[in-house]
């Protein structure tokens, strides 16, 4: 038998309990297993349009290292907004390692390269162990600097390597270096909003 509140302050305690239960399991899913994400820029069009949200598996990469391929948000590397690269970045060349900080935003990317990988990038399509890439979801890069780094790098160990879909308007790792496998927050892995456009990814 269910025991039921016999006064209007009993039934006010028990909705507070029930609203505090609520918000504190919704707190835990957010902060270790599952986490809301709004895409704020241009950088992964074709997949992801700006004020899109995705979901984003916090668990995954403490069963299963990262792989080429995933979409995941991460914290970059400090300097990353202004596209500060940790090495000296030669011509024709990405940059090879990181700033030793992470920013405290957010960036989400797709990984392209993972640790030891030899790298370099022909028309803004990712050249992983002397392999082109093949990528029908992505935006050709269209020009410019970052389309042609033909000079190798190689991913430290515990680092990716990551890249906007859309190559030519993508501020990433080209810029501003691998990214620490620790500084990785998850894998995005549905879209939830706007309705025409969820799915898996």
């Amino acid at each position: 038998m269910v025991h039921k509140p016999t006064t209007a302050r009993g039934a006010f305690a028990e909705l507070i309990l029930i609203v505090a239960l609520a918000l504190g399991l919704a707190l835990a899913i957010q902060a270790f297993l599952v986490k809301p994400y709004r895409i704020p820029s241009e950088s992964m069009e074709p997949t992801l349009t700006v004020g899109q949200r995705v979901l984003v598996n916090r668990v995954l990469y403490h069963v299963r290292s990262p792989r080429i391929g995933d979409v995941v948000v991460f914290h970059p590397p400090e300097g990353a907004e202004l596209n500060r690269c940790g090495a000296t970045r030669l011509p024709g060349q990405a940059c090879s390692a990181s700033t030793p900080s992470r920013s405290e935003v957010n960036f989400i990317k797709r990984i392209v390269a993972g640790p030891g990988d030899r790298l370099r990038i022909e028309g803004g399509v990712p050249v992983v162990n002397g392999i082109l890439a093949s990528e029908d979801f992505a935006i050709p890069c269209g020009g410019g600097g970052a389309c042609d780094l033909l000079e190798e790098v190689r991913i430290p160990p515990d680092h990716y390597f990551m890249m906007g879909d859309n190559r030519g308007a993508s501020d990433d790792s080209r810029f501003w270096g691998p990214v620490r496998r620790d500084w990785i927050i998850g894998r995005a892995f549905v879209t939830y909003w706007p309705p025409n456009r969820i799915g898996t990814l």
